[in-house]
């Protein structure tokens, strides 16, 4: 990289002796520094490492009343030499760009985000865990910084990254309640985005599922509530005889980088990949007729969970079975960011920030 345009300072006094990297409770621990830059008159300014700080906003900010917020999850591990390592950062940057233009918010650098995120990892590489499956979760966050009320977008904006190290999101297999009377998105809208707003009318379903004992929300479409979408927190993945089926991404669900991997690493592997509307009646139906043989979810947090049961209409079906496919995504994805697989496809890159200003 060239010389940084990032200025740096370091905290006086870092808090990753009081991190017991056997008890990671996922999102709890936020590491040292972040990563900021301000965007004022059309520009983004002022791009900065600091130690990690709360932030003063206005009550009248933008983001809080209008819902103008986006982020990213990403993960960076260690290689088996010890080396802090990102896996497909640039594809973040891709998807975060596009929940901008979807929240009429304005584009970040591409170069500098790639810098920021390099920059950023090799300074907390300490807080990486050792153990596999644990990572350094990467937080890209955009939110309005307008101190006026008014339905508009704002002309200020702040980026952040924060890091946070963390174990597995699923530590066992997952259930799921398909639901029938709430949706996360329809034609139309912003279920392509990683907004927040999608995520906060998630949050009361999700309780419901919970409360009758199931683990997650199964979204099915907006219109006739037929066609499975995904998981409260991941793409999913359906194994049918000699099928794997994924419900393709047409504007209503989020493209996931986990998906798109899973996807390469399947058709790699000489597996045929369908991409297409898939019914909760096709997949009762496999399951009745003992075709359906394996259900995953995919994602940055999760990277691959079995899928236990999915409930429908008052019935449970159980997968008793076992994981072959999913586990050898999973085993995959690991052992590229431990550098113990093969990378044919250049996923994985050293993280390595360059000259700083202090």
């Amino acid at each position: 990289m060239s010389e940084s345009k990032i200025n740096i300072s370091k905290t006086e006094s870092s808090r990753l002796s009081e991190i017991d990297f056997d008890n990671l409770p996922f999102g709890k621990f936020f590491s040292d520094h972040m990563f900021q830059a301000d965007y004022e008159d059309g520009e983004w300014k002022d791009f900065r490492i600091a130690p990690l700080e709360n932030l003063s906003i206005h009550p009248g900010n933008l983001a809080w009343h209008y819902g103008q917020s986006i982020f990213e999850g990403m993960k960076a591990s260690k290689s088996k030499d010890g080396i802090p390592m990102l896996f497909r950062p640039e594809e973040h940057i891709y998807r975060l760009n596009a929940s901008a233009r979807r929240m009429c918010m304005p584009e970040f650098p591409e170069e500098m985000f790639i810098e920021a995120v390099h920059t950023l990892v090799e300074m907390e590489q300490g807080w990486i865990p050792p153990q596999e499956g644990a990572a350094l979760y990467l937080r890209p966050l955009m939110i309005a910084m307008d101190e006026a009320l008014g339905v508009r977008p704002s002309a200020k904006y702040k980026f952040m990254i924060m890091t946070l190290p963390v174990g597995p999101y699923y530590a066992q297999p997952v259930s799921l309640l398909a639901e029938e009377t709430y949706i996360r998105a329809a034609k139309g809208g912003v279920g392509e985005a990683k907004t927040a707003g999608n995520y906060a009318g998630s949050l009361y379903p999700a309780r419901l599922a919970k409360e009758a004992g199931y683990d997650q929300i199964m979204w099915l479409d907006a219109k006739e509530f037929k066609y499975i979408q995904e998981v409260g927190t991941m793409n999913i993945f359906f194994v049918i005889g000699d099928k794997i089926i994924t419900p393709e991404t047409t504007g209503t669900i989020l493209k996931g980088i986990t998906r798109n991997t899973a996807i390469e690493i399947l058709n790699f592997n000489g597996y045929q990949v369908e991409e297409r509307p898939i019914s909760i009646d096709e997949v009762v139906k496999a399951h009745n007729e003992g075709l359906l043989k394996e259900v995953f979810g995919t994602g940055t947090a999760a990277v691959i969970a079995k899928v236990s049961k999915i409930a429908y209409r008052g019935n449970d079906m159980v997968l008793s079975g076992g994981s072959e496919i999913g586990d050898m995504i999973k085993k995959t994805i690991n052992g590229l960011r431990l550098g113990t697989e093969i990378d044919h496809w250049n996923w994985t890159v050293a993280a390595k920030g360059s000259q700083v200003i202090v």
